[in-house]
């Protein structure tokens, strides 16, 4: 055991020295000015036409600085179709977790397909109060597909926003998978047997990798364009390979082999033959396969973000699009959830026919506002059009008709005895009504 924790240590101290050598030789930085993105060179079209102290300027910088501040929780893979009305300017942020050594790859499309941009950044979220959001990405809707590689495990925000003034139907993707090729022959059959952080040594130690099960004498391959840092042998990993892929602070760790072919120092691409599936070292007496692991400065990382085969695509959308952009009310009572998941925390409870605006369709879900602005989600089975009336009622006197549900609200005009009112939805004291074609607010007890 002392051994194996001596070579453990080994393979860390020596891949530690390799990284920061080359380090040494990337020490590039980046450049004081960076070019703006395109959401920031329309912003400044707007700041310089005069028109960011206007009332619709306002909401356009506010929606973008609350879809940052305030995105809504999904988890990937994701998509969603949604729809910007021209006359309310807005932004839509979500938020979700990455792990390191995947590949984002975002798509947009949208309808209609010219005269309608829409802006797309990738941000870090501020780790605190006195810190903003860090740009990783950005393009306009011009760039249907974006790809970006995690290097850092945690959350990211993606913000879409139009141009003011414009109007248009949405539909993003966003899908996972790995940056590394998988460094078994796909010509070969092979399964992964045993994951990251397994017990090794009656628990004594966790598992620094994954083990791919395949016939002795499967090639093992390149999974990146690369340099081989050393072709060696230790008591723990028998023959071994290093390979430093290009351009990149982590090493990649191949062990068990039964042979290596490539040398050290050899310049490799993917997908090359460096070495043959064995069992040597302390795997002399499990089945032949690879144990392939990844090294950072800090340590050893889960290496099947990397390479795991698995491209995980978003669920079809099955909610109905034809309520994009329009009032709806629940048919019974519901909860406004944070995420597009019945297991997930709760935004409000609403009660029966609760008046709500869907902005996109996830999935079974709607993604929607409450007069109040709470945003959250709901199941789209639960919810009709506001369209046709749930009661009427004939008013006995003058009523105003406001333009929110709060009775310090404008009034948008007033609405005269003997007329019929017709009832669409409610939202906690009010009445959302319709007389006329003109639609607003009602305080129930009024009627």
């Amino acid at each position: 055991m002392n051994n194996e924790r001596y070579c453990a240590d080994s393979v860390f101290v020596f891949v530690s020295l390799i990284l920061l050598l080359a380090s040494c030789t990337n020490s590039g930085s980046p450049g004081l000015f960076r070019k703006k993105s395109p959401h920031d060179s329309y912003g400044d079209k707007l700041k310089n036409a005069g028109l960011s102290g206007s009332a619709l300027g306002i909401k356009w910088f506010t929606a973008a600085e609350h879809s940052l501040t305030s995105p809504l929780s999904v988890n990937l893979p994701y998509s969603e179709t949604g729809y910007f009305a021209a006359e309310e300017p807005k932004a839509v942020g979500i938020i979700f977790q990455a792990k390191r050594g995947e590949k984002l790859t975002i798509s947009l499309t949208k309808k209609p397909t010219t005269a309608f941009a829409i802006y797309l950044d990738l941000w870090l979220p501020a780790s605190t109060n006195d810190e903003k959001p860090k740009l990783l990405l950005s393009a306009d809707s011009a760039t249907s597909k974006l790809q970006y590689e995690v290097d850092k495990e945690g959350s990211y925000i993606l913000r879409l926003q139009p141009e003011l003034l414009k109007a248009g139907e949405y539909t993003l993707s966003i899908s996972t998978g790995p940056t590394l090729a998988f460094p078994v022959t796909p010509e070969v059959k092979s399964n992964i047997g045993s994951f990251w952080g397994a017990g090794r040594d009656a628990g004594s130690r966790k598992h620094e990798g994954i083990d791919i099960f395949a016939p002795r004498g499967t090639p093992l391959v390149a999974a990146a364009n690369g340099v081989v840092t050393r072709a060696g042998e230790n008591p723990l990993g028998g023959k071994v390979i290093f390979l430093r892929p290009a351009r990149k602070d982590y090493t990649l760790y191949y062990a068990h082999l039964d042979k290596q072919i490539a040398a050290a120092g050899q310049t490799v691409t993917i997908g090359d033959t460096i070495g043959l599936v064995g069992n040597t070292g302390n795997a002399r007496t499990t089945q032949p396969h690879l144990h392939f692991g990844i090294y950072t400065y800090q340590g050893a990382i889960d290496p099947l973000p990397f390479v795991n085969r698995v491209i995980k695509t978003p669920e079809s959308i099955s909610a109905s699009l034809s309520n994009l952009g329009k009032w709806v009310r629940n048919n019974r009572r519901a909860k406004l959830l944070s995420e597009p998941a019945s297991n997930t925390d709760e935004v409000t409870t609403l009660e029966p026919n609760t008046l709500l605006k869907v902005e996109a369709a996830t999935a079974g879900w709607y993604k929607a506002l409450s007069p109040r602005g709470e945003a959250g989600f709901i199941a789209s089975t639960v919810v009709t059009a506001a369209a046709t009336p749930i009661n009427k009622f004939i008013l006995k006197t003058p009523k105003p008709l406001l333009d929110q549900p709060d009775e310090l609200a404008a009034r948008k005009t007033t609405l005269p005895a003997g007329k019929q009112v017709n009832i669409l939805a409610m939202y906690k004291d009010f009445y959302f009504v319709r007389h006329d074609k003109e639609e607003g607010w009602v305080l129930k007890s009024s009627l």
